[in-house]
């Protein structure tokens, strides 16, 4: 990266000074452009492709990851221009059910802006009956096109309930949703960290196949090739969201 200073003595309310950094500063960022170190697409207005299929929702989700996995996010539609353009309605491509963890930005790992993802979030990424309604609400009513369970590594809402340790408050009535996935893997790895993976994985799958057996809605427009419920997991260290079959 090119380092630019101001000689010593010089202030930048000098207008020579200022004059001076300006141009250095332009002929840093004409060197960047050449070496490529801005991407050239990052420079012009970037626009998603149409999407009117679950199979080409799934490929734009995909696609983005790719984009912020590599370092190569373009931030669509996350100006005051298509801040405006979205207020009066909505019509999102994906809708997603995804962990409360503060880890997991969905619209930045997936590279997405204002109106593209309608995203719905809980503890565990659990299906409740909050939850369901406002995913139907999603797909029904918004026309988003593929629901996602997004569970993630490390997720301490799995941790606690296989530890199943007294907690304050209401935190203890997550565990009755992620609890059949806890004991479908019990005794599969003594090693704790596989353990709480093969966990959050099995809990993600559970709760996909829930979210398409509990709404006649979902199932209705899944039949009509409208819809494709899917789950994935979203490792925190990389940044990659693995689609799970």
């Amino acid at each position: 990266m090119t380092r630019t200073t101001v000689p010593a003595g010089a202030s930048l309310s000098d207008p020579v000074s200022r004059r001076s950094l300006l141009g250095r500063l332009a002929l840093a960022g004409a060197g960047g452009i050449v070496a490529g170190a801005i991407p050239a697409r990052s420079l012009f207005a970037f626009t998603l492709p149409p999407i009117g299929t679950p199979a080409e929702a799934l490929k734009e989700l995909a696609t983005g990851n790719q984009r912020f996995v590599d370092g190569k996010s373009v931030g669509p539609h996350r100006s005051m221009a298509r801040l405006k353009e979205v207020a009066p309605s909505q019509a999102p491509f994906a809708a997603v059910l995804a962990c409360a963890d503060s880890r997991v930005p969905v619209e930045i790992l997936f590279d997405q802006g204002f109106g593209d993802m309608f995203v719905c979030r809980a503890a565990g990424n659990i299906v409740t009956p909050e939850m369901l309604a406002s995913l139907e609400f999603g797909t029904l009513v918004l026309g988003a096109k593929a629901p996602l369970v997004l569970g993630h590594s490390a997720c301490g809402a799995v941790k606690a309930t296989i530890s199943g340790d007294a907690v304050p408050g209401q935190i203890s009535t997550l565990y009755q949703y992620i609890q059949p996935a806890v004991d479908r893997i019990a005794g599969q790895s003594k090693d704790g960290k596989a353990e709480l993976e093969a966990a959050a994985r099995e809990n993600v799958r559970m709760q996909t196949r829930l979210l398409g057996r509990s709404s006649p809605v979902l199932r209705g427009l899944v039949r009509e090739g409208k819809l494709a419920i899917v789950g994935g997991m979203y490792d925190l260290a990389s940044g990659r969201v693995a689609m799970l079959d």
